[in-house]
């Protein structure tokens, strides 16, 4: 006779899940498992992101090395798969030679994930994809991510958000048509302690009311160049100044651009032309475009504001509830530029109108933003290239600036200092804080990556930490400093936010958005 047993509930637990899974087996059903079938600690497929990237080469293949160790890289868009292999190959050891697990974790998932090189292919034939994450040049930010947004899939774009204010107020619109629809801009210094310590002092009062608020930082210097020349290859005329020497500045930037030499044919395997994507000039190739050195250029990149704009102007707008600018004025060192192609041919070489084609070295603007609430009107200056801001008399004479950049805060009763990401944020006079140890954490802290937070805002789990509907704005504000430098120098323009329009240099306008190659609209 059989000898009859108790079952324990864990056992009888254990049994119905084998049942159950024999059962969908049998049946063909789809593997969707509880994790208490897969035992603690295990997530089931269920819950599993799987996220396409598409920029992979260069910060895409951080955001995925993090993406990984929870999720999975189900599918690898990019237009250069051997210098994204080889940035796959970097993440496998660290500066010592030690093996990286993460890296290798990764790099399962990147060889067996499906590949393409245009994104649009990738969006019609994968529905398998829950999430996209753009990683991409600055230009091909927008038309990727409304694409996807399109087709129902989150998304997470790294900064700057897009390339122009027309293409910001896109994304924002669409964020607000789709609220199921989890986004996330790449700003990462947004959900660092930081970042919360510098919001609940500036809203305690701490430094007392603000008017005046400084940015900088030493990019584009040692990280990328701006000012050069379209490369052309081309030898320049012999074309004396006006003051019989045949070195101007414009002859500089010929000679220069004929040293660069012409470029030469795309590398194989570099799709060049999916690469210019929605550019409506048909831009040769050169090897001084990519990789990285793309920021540099008015038709791939923003500049130092847009690189570094989304990590610093990020916490005062923040902060301070700010929104829109009523007024941008800006100034600069000298652009790159090139001879405009529809110069009369008979024109001399000295005469030919010459337009900007990369950023200027070094950048200053001021944001002018007026009073919200019992908040007074702030002005907010930024400054690139190396250039420090003006120090202020309350900070103490042996606080050293951080080269890197940091922000400043200037409030009635102190000032409040913090370095890029919102990082080390301290107060001056320092007996500000003992009142600013005691403001209570009113703002939900984030214990994990600011990709893995939008991972778990796709699953319920938590809030998107920047979303479009946040991050459309910040990046339409600081794109504004380049519509004023592009505006010229000298200029005050006086900007109605309502409305997105310049109100009072009308043919400024232009510059909220840019032409776009037939098919490529937003």
């Amino acid at each position: 006779m059989p000898i009859k047993k108790d079952l324990t509930r864990r056992e009888f637990v254990a049994g119905a899940g084998k049942a159950t899974l024999g059962a969908m087996v049998a049946a063909g059903g789809p593997l969707i498992l509880p994790s208490r079938v897969l035992g603690r600690g295990k997530q089931p497929p269920s819950d599993t992101a799987n996220i396409a990237i598409v920029g992979f080469g260069g910060m895409g293949s951080q955001n995925a090395l993090r993406v990984a160790q929870t999720d999975h890289i189900g599918a690898v868009c990019d237009v250069d798969f051997a210098y994204s292999e080889n940035r796959m190959k970097s993440l496998l050891a660290d500066a010592q030679g030690n093996p990286r697990p993460d890296g290798a974790k990764l790099q399962e998932q990147f060889i067996k994930a499906k590949r393409y090189s245009d994104f649009r292919e990738m969006l019609a034939k994968d529905k398998s994809i829950d999430g996209v994450l753009v990683a991409t040049p600055d230009h091909l930010h927008a038309v990727i991510a409304k694409a996807a947004m399109d087709a129902g899939k989150h998304v997470y774009v790294q900064k700057p958000l897009v390339a122009t204010v027309h293409e910001a107020r896109v994304l924002r619109e669409q964020a607000l048509a789709k609220p199921k629809l989890v986004t996330q801009m790449g700003n990462q210094g947004h959900s660092t302690e930081g970042a919360r310590l510098i919001n609940e002092w500036i809203g305690a009062g701490i430094i007392g009311p603000v008017h005046e608020v400084h940015v900088w930082t030493n990019r584009p210097v040692v990280y990328w160049p701006q000012g050069l020349p379209r490369p052309t290859g081309m030898t320049p005329a012999d074309v004396p100044g006006g003051f019989g020497n045949l070195w101007t500045f414009r002859h500089v930037q010929d000679v220069l651009a004929s040293a660069m030499g012409s470029g030469g044919s795309p590398p194989a395997g570099l799709d060049w032309n999916m690469y210019l994507g929605p550019i409506a000039e048909n831009v040769p190739y050169h090897p001084v475009y990519h990789p990285f050195n793309w920021r540099g250029w008015l038709d791939f990149g923003c500049g130092a504001l847009g690189d570094m704009g989304a990590h610093l102007i990020d916490h005062p707008f923040w902060a301070l509830g700010l929104t829109y600018p009523s007024s941008i004025e800006a100034t600069s060192t000298q652009w790159g530029t090139t001879p405009a192609a529809n110069t009369d041919p008979g024109t001399p070489a000295n005469r030919v109108q010459r337009i900007p084609v990369s950023y200027p070295i070094s950048t200053s603007v001021h944001y002018q933003f007026a009073a919200r609430g019992s908040q007074p009107p702030v002005k907010v200056s930024w400054y690139d290239g190396g250039i420090y801001p003006p120090r202020p008399d309350a900070l103490p004479d042996d606080v050293v600036l951080a080269s890197e950049g940091g922000v400043i805060f200037i409030g009635e009763k102190g000032i409040l200092l913090h370095n890029t990401y919102g990082a080390n944020p301290r107060l001056y006079p320092q007996s500000l804080a003992e009142a600013a140890a005691a403001v209570p954490k009113s703002i939900p802290r984030i214990g994990w990556s600011h990709e893995l937070n939008w991972i778990k805002a796709i699953r319920g789990e938590a809030k998107s930490s920047s979303p479009i509907e946040y991050a459309a704005q910040l990046t339409e504000t600081m794109l504004l400093g380049l519509v004023a430098l592009r505006a010229g120098q000298g200029k005050k323009i006086l900007y109605d936010g309502e409305r997105g329009q310049i109100i009072n240099a009308t043919e400024a306008n232009q510059y909220l958005t840019r032409e776009y190659r037939a098919g490529w609209a937003i």
